[in-house]
């Protein structure tokens, strides 16, 4: 005898199916490749540190996290792509303070303290003033007194025209009493090339360990409080001027991404930088690690914002 449904069996199978159903239609986060955006050209200080940062947290996650370099205006046009986006976990970048600083230099689209889900603060840079190894300059005071004799005629190099490195590099020829051609470059690995073609005479930048290390290029000082142990470089502010830079990067996604989503983003690239690949190098780039919560990274961004806007006015600096 052939099986049948009554009515009432016919609508209980129902309700049992449309009961599972939401079992198989949201699949447990994640369940795709993440791609992490870094917003520099490829072959920079950011790309063996973030591969390996990437590499520790996708174990973590049970999905690869890819790395999609989209460079532009210093390093801000990647970050500042995600401002557009849906916030569903699977497209997260680097954050870095031209981005947060961006709307007070710049007309831009997109409000760094509104548009954003902060997720982590990772680590701070450190930015190194260096010349080729076969510089004429053995001392930062030798370059500083060449460069007031020839105000204008040493070229200085940094990433992006908008940086807290160039707006610094600004603040220390003022206060040495001198000006340098400010140059910009796209990312570290042309701006090395050039320095080290001895096509540019300076570059103030992080990422400069590699090349130090390596005897292509000489430390001369650095932006820091303190002095790096592992160099035997003054700090700027040893040498007379009160400069040291803060900056610190870390990771947002889209704006409004769900809590639990951003939890589970967080603890794994927590853990991830516990990785030791991954603290190799950030150490080899001379980065200093400061893993912070969510919020903490998000209430910096706005101190920072405040601080920044302070900063520009007494200098005088002009938004484009």
């Amino acid at each position: 005898m052939t099986p049948t449904f009554t009515r009432r069996s016919a609508i209980a199978a129902l309700l049992a199916a449309a009961a599972a159903a939401p079992a198989f239609a949201s699949d447990p986060y994640p369940s795709r490749p993440i791609q992490l955006v870094l917003p520099f050209p490829a072959g920079g200080s950011f790309d063996p540190i973030f591969r390996s940062l990437a590499n520790a947290a996708a174990q973590d996650l049970g999905q690869p996290v890819v790395l999609m370099h989209k460079p532009g205006a210093g390093g801000v046009t990647g970050t500042a792509g995600l401002a557009t986006m849906d916030a569903d976990g699977y497209t997260i970048a680097v954050m870095h303070n031209s981005v947060i600083r961006a709307p007070l230099v710049q007309k831009v689209t997109f409000d760094p303290l509104k548009d954003f889900t902060y997720l982590i603060g990772l680590a701070n840079l450190t930015t190194g003033i260096t010349v080729a190894a076969d510089a004429p300059w053995k001392s930062m005071r030798e370059l500083l007194d060449d460069a007031k004799k020839r105000p204008g005629a040493i070229s200085w190099g940094n990433v992006g025209a908008i940086s807290v490195n160039r707006i610094y590099a600004e603040r220390l020829a003022k206060a040495a009493g001198t000006k340098f051609n400010l140059v910009p470059f796209k990312g570290g690995a042309e701006s090395f090339q050039a320095l080290i073609g001895r096509h540019l005479d300076v570059y103030g930048d992080p990422g400069f360990g590699p090349q130090v290390q390596g005897g292509k290029a000489r430390l001369l000082a650095t932006f820091t409080a303190q002095r790096l142990k592992r160099y035997d470089a003054p700090t700027i502010k040893e040498l007379g001027h009160d400069l040291v830079i803060e900056s610190p990067v870390g990771l947002v996604a889209p704006k409004n991404l769900d809590a639990k989503i951003a939890a589970r983003l967080h603890a794994a690239f927590r853990k991830a930088a516990a990785d030791p690949a991954y603290l190799q190098q950030v150490e080899l780039f001379d980065m200093q690690p400061n893993v912070t919560s969510a919020e903490a990274y998000a209430a910096y961004a706005r101190a920072q914002f405040e601080r920044e806007q302070k900063m520009l006015a007494e200098i005088g600096f002009k938004p484009e």
